[in-house]
């Protein structure tokens, strides 16, 4: 029991800031909607805001990943969550005087969002040793479900008794204390010093990190494939997402309070996913947990898209968000087992960049099929491409030939002494 304490004490307390963060981020984006919506009066200027997130990863992630692996993970990590901490607690100053600042703030936010998790999972990856991982992630997966159910109660909440300002500077305040808490994680990179001259970034830098990145592509087609189909698959529920309320109204003719509840299904259905994924995760295999997570994702998906009431809609919801916690814990796992941590942010970073631009082109273009065909088509011609992803994904998955993928490789854990 005392071995067991003492070896995932670390892991849990990098939960907590990890929660702590979660739920501030659900807090902040509910009252950022409604304090600009009130201000403006205008959905578009609510719709900016969601532009500026792929556009952040846009401009920061083709240079971020070559500074993130020569900078201590930690100590970036820290300085991220008090530089937003601070951007956010002065949204309130100028929320009034200009909302141009407004989204200058929160571009800025977002690239520190958009820095913050390469990084995070450089760091994750580096404490968690293999054998921890499936487990570790997991958690994380119920971590990020709850507070998909908490944040907005806890938003809410603060409405009532406060305003949406209150609940802006309640994120402030999550975020100063997810770095206070990241302070208290062992530095994992001490021995690791990287030459002065090597921390500034230069063109020639980012061509050789770009060239590093495309031989690692190149000598391991394997595991770009299996990264692609994943990344693919989560593109194409980003862009049957933001048809999802159009299509609960105009096709399923839902009413406000019923599509409400047809998104709690959803948020049930991803805690008790996750919940049941913490008790059986050491026992199912990594092809199990991606393949047939993102099939079960795509079918529930399918479930929604062919619907024609409220109570199969509900029964999709369900199906898909269940099992969303399965196909993540999976994709996680073999990401950290299999990309070499050295390049890790650069990678990650990298294709991040390429993920957004595929999100903005088929958010768009599914957009475009909803508006000149129906939404009823577009939802459905979507499923249908992110369920042959999500086949295609498992017949990747279960290639016996390439089992020596799907198990922690042989590396000693970091020493937190």
């Amino acid at each position: 029991m005392k071995r067991l304490i003492k070896s995932w004490k670390y892991p849990f307390i990098l939960l907590l800031g990890i929660g702590v963060s979660n739920i501030g981020a659900w807090v902040y984006l509910i009252a950022l909607n409604l304090i600009v919506f009130d201000i403006t009066g205008s959905p578009l200027a609510v719709a900016v805001l969601y532009i500026l997130i792929p556009m952040a990863t846009l401009v920061t992630n083709f240079w971020s990943g070559s500074l993130i692996d020569r900078l201590n993970k930690r100590n970036v990590m820290i300085c991220l969550d008090l530089f937003r901490a601070l951007c956010i607690f002065l949204i309130p100053f100028l929320i009034f005087h200009s909302i141009w600042l407004v989204y200058l703030i929160v571009f800025l936010i977002n690239m520190a969002s958009s820095m913050f998790a390469p990084t995070s999972m450089t760091y994750i990856t580096k404490l968690i040793p293999p054998e921890q991982r499936k487990r570790f992630n997991s958690l994380r997966s119920l971590m990020d479900s709850g507070a998909f159910l908490i944040g907005p109660a806890i938003a809410g909440l603060l409405f009532i008794i406060g305003t949406p300002i209150v609940a802006i500077y309640m994120n402030a305040v999550a975020l100063f204390l997810s770095g206070l808490i990241t302070l208290f994680m062992p530095n994992v990179e001490k021995k690791n010093v990287t030459p002065e001259n090597d921390k500034v970034l230069s063109l020639d830098i980012l061509k050789k990190d770009l060239l590093v990145v495309v031989d690692f592509s190149r000598k391991n087609i394997y595991i770009m494939l299996i990264y692609f189909l994943f990344s693919s698959v989560m593109v194409m529920t980003a862009a049957v997402d933001s048809l999802e309320a159009a299509f609960a109204k105009e096709v399923l003719y839902l009413s406000d309070s019923e599509y409400g509840f047809l998104v709690s299904v959803a948020g049930v259905g991803i805690v008790i996913g996750a919940f049941i994924n913490t008790l059986f995760v050491k026992k199912i295999s990594l092809p199990l947990l991606i393949g047939l997570g993102s099939i079960f994702v795509s079918v529930g998906y399918l479930i929604y898209a062919f619907s024609s009431s409220f109570h199969i809609a509900a029964l999709g919801f369900f199906v898909l968000a269940f099992f969303l916690a399965f196909a993540n814990t999976g994709f996680l796992t073999f990401y950290q087992n299999n990309f070499p941590v050295e390049v890790m942010g650069r990678i990650g970073s990298l294709y991040s960049l390429i993920q957004a631009i595929l999100v903005i082109i088929t958010t768009v273009l599914f957009g475009v099929v909803a508006q000149i065909i129906s939404i009823q088509v577009a939802v459905i011609l979507g499923t249908l491409i992110m369920f042959l992803l999500a086949v295609s994904l498992s017949i990747g998955s279960f290639q016996p030939s390439k089992i020596k993928y799907n198990q922690p490789p042989n590396m000693e854990p970091v020493k937190t002494n």
